[in-house]
């Protein structure tokens, strides 16, 4: 019983849940499994004593040590623009544990951990402990340096934004979707007479130069062209979703919870798709609205 008490007790008895917590505040593994372990040390020092809520008080460390690092991923703007390789598929392939990044993915959803990178750091916090976790606003505020009042905001700001404002008609924004997962489909499947099916004869494909491994822009027209180049992403389809981006339907393909391409679409009055944009540069990623799809 002394053992459950201790910290190495009360911290295991609660690992999943704090592992949980700090997957969705961090979007990634590998950055949880730091926070985790900061934490840790953090409650080893400071020991239990006094402690009446261990679920409760354990969370709070956590997402104070998860805080921290969103605030310093913020500060940063994640890597300098010229480190690391071009091609995200090469990048997600030199690290990490792309198995373990695949379950988180699947339990959260790609397309949310996508959108939970894009709040800013109190407003993902407030969002996660409240609408993922149910945690009290009460709780929330003092780990933020707000009141209640102020906390509940933060999140109610964060679901908005998850949310996203469509910038088409429902009925329009739902023929995209249906287009967008199509095309998705397809080219995970490789199946090139269901791609013609979706393109314009005369579409078009603007890629532009972070892409791919070199540092040049890609233009494709024509959908037999534009179909083989979807078949040479297949990989990345297996790592995408859709959601709304810019208000519209479109496609993301994420890394460690972050966006690393975003295709956006044109459709012609029929209905196909006559552009297809894939962006890859980091500056321009930052600057779409990426929001849930349909939520």
């Amino acid at each position: 019983m002394d053992d459950l008490l201790s910290p190495a007790g009360l911290f295991e008895q609660h690992r999943a849940h704090l592992a949980a917590v700090a997957h969705r505040m961090l979007g990634s593994v590998s950055e949880a499994d730091d926070a985790l372990q900061e934490a840790w040390l953090r409650v080893d020092r400071s020991g239990t004593e006094g402690v009446e809520n261990p679920a409760a008080w354990l969370t709070t460390v956590v997402s104070r040590v998860c805080l921290n690092l969103l605030r310093t991923r913020e500060r940063r703007r994640e890597d300098p623009l010229d480190a690391g390789p071009a091609d995200p598929v090469a990048a997600a392939e030199d690290g990490g544990d792309p198995e373990r990044e695949a379950e988180l993915a699947d339990s959260v959803g790609l397309a949310m951990l996508v959108v939970l990178d894009t709040l800013p750091p109190a407003e993902r916090v407030a969002f996660v402990l409240h609408d993922m976790f149910a945690v009290p606003f009460d709780e929330i505020g003092p780990l933020l340096d707000r009141s209640p009042a102020a906390a509940r905001q933060l999140a109610s700001r964060a679901r908005r934004r998850v949310r996203g404002v469509p910038a088409v008609p429902g009925e329009d924004l739902a023929r995209q979707r249906r287009a967008v997962e199509a095309y998705l489909a397809a080219a995970r499947r490789g199946d090139f007479d269901a791609l013609l099916t979706l393109l314009d004869p005369e579409v078009v494909l603007r890629a532009d130069a972070a892409v791919g491994p070199t540092p040049a822009p890609v233009f494709l027209r024509g959908a037999a062209t534009v179909a083989r180049g979807a078949f040479a992403s297949a990989v990345r389809a297996h790592a995408t979703e859709a959601a709304l981006v810019d208000g519209r339907a479109g496609l993301v393909m994420a890394r460690d919870g972050r966006a690393a391409v975003v295709l956006t679409f044109t459709f012609g009055n029929d209905g196909l798709i006559s552009a297809v944009d894939v962006i890859a540069d980091r500056e321009r990623l930052r600057r779409l609205d990426l929001a849930l799809l349909g939520a």
